[in-house]
């Protein structure tokens, strides 16, 4: 969580008290939380975290495991300072009307190459 007293940017802050937090590798992707700098899916449990979704199993055997770990699908590392920093995303892909896959991220990256734009955040809608 982040402080209101870190006046730090590109990080998400530390872990909260309350919550247990890991790195899990993702090696599809190469991240490896056994790396010298460990990168990972960011997985959290804790009492403020879901249980399941609501008559819905099937979403939560995908987003929460046997050990009740929620898996975010956020890619992170760890800081020096112990706070996170989100650096991609598992499934980062949506699919357009007309049946296109795109990758939001590669629209980002051409958008923040000009010179007046800090950053950028692509939402798709398939309608």
């Amino acid at each position: 969580m982040t402080s209101g007293l870190d006046p730090r940017n590109g990080q998400v802050g530390g872990v909260v008290v309350c919550l247990d937090c890991k790195l899990v590798d993702v090696p599809e992707m190469n991240y490896l939380a056994t790396d010298e700098n460990p990168r990972g899916e960011i997985c959290v449990r804790g009492p403020p975290i879901i249980k399941d979704y609501y008559k819905n199993e099937a979403k939560t055997k995908e987003a929460i495991d046997e050990d009740g770990w929620l898996h975010t699908g956020d890619i992170g590392m760890i800081l020096p300072t112990g706070g996170f920093k989100v650096i991609d995303r598992k499934k980062n892909i949506f699919k357009l009307q007309q049946g296109e896959y795109v990758a939001p991220e590669k629209v980002e990256n051409i958008y923040v190459k000009f010179p007046y734009i800090n950053g950028a955040f692509v939402h798709g809608d398939s309608l």
